[in-house]
């Protein structure tokens, strides 16, 4: 759509030319991606809002989460930015292991937070080369309480494992009052009514309410492969 909003100022030569050379841009931020992110060890993404104040209780959470991660042997990847990006890269930080931000230019929300390793901060134009970084480098998504953004990464991931374009790994939600009422809607419409998905899909993601319960699905998913975090 950008590219058509375009034309009344640009020739379609123009445009072609510029979307050419765009290719050089996307591709030097997956290599320097690739290069950076390769070093960091395994890791657990956390995704939630950005407008989260640190006196809610998802942001204590969070934080706490990210703390529990750590002290099982991963390394805490989020977004880079206010709210519970930012709790999550600050359990990292007190717990003394590695936090990572994988960060945005946006028009409002986004900064980077105080938390993150100083070189371990990387900086992304691109949405869907930033989401390539989440999925290969993670060794899990734990899913806060979040807006479109969230939804956005939450459901790319779901669909890439669905449809076994990566490797099935743990989707755990934290909240029921936040995600039961989303979950519920997918099973009635998406699954009963309409058909549009499989059973088993629903599987595909876990809720939970609380740190521990984040950690033993995690334990539990590296377990049964006898993976362990600390290679």
């Amino acid at each position: 759509m950008s590219t058509l909003r375009n034309t009344n100022h640009k020739s379609w030569n123009e445009i072609k030319i510029n979307d050419s050379w765009a290719l050089f841009k996307i591709m030097s931020e997956f290599v320097h991606g690739y290069e950076r992110m390769s070093e960091i060890g395994p890791c657990v993404s956390i995704f939630g809002s950005a407008r989260t104040n640190p006196e809610h209780k998802y942001y204590k959470l969070a934080t706490e989460v990210a703390e529990k991660i750590v002290e099982h042997g991963y390394g805490v990847i989020t977004g880079g930015g206010p709210g519970i990006m930012e709790a999550g890269n600050k359990g990292a930080h007190l717990a003394g292991g590695t936090s990572v931000g994988l960060n945005i230019d946006l028009p409002f929300e986004q900064h980077d937070n105080p938390y993150i390793d100083k070189d371990k901060s990387l900086d992304f134009d691109y949405f869907f080369v930033r989401k390539v970084m989440f999925v290969k480098y993670s060794q899990g998504f734990v899913v806060m309480p979040g807006g479109f953004g969230t939804l956005d990464e939450l459901f790319e991931a779901i669909t890439l494992i669905q449809t076994h374009k990566i490797d099935k790994f743990p989707i755990i939600l934290v909240g029921h009052e936040f995600w039961d009422g989303l979950l519920a809607w997918v099973k009635t419409t998406l699954l009963d009514n309409f058909k549009n998905i499989s059973a088993g899909d629903i599987d595909l993601v876990q809720v939970v309410d609380s740190a521990d319960e984040v950690i033993d699905i995690l334990n539990k998913f590296y377990n049964q492969y006898n993976l362990s975090p600390n290679f």
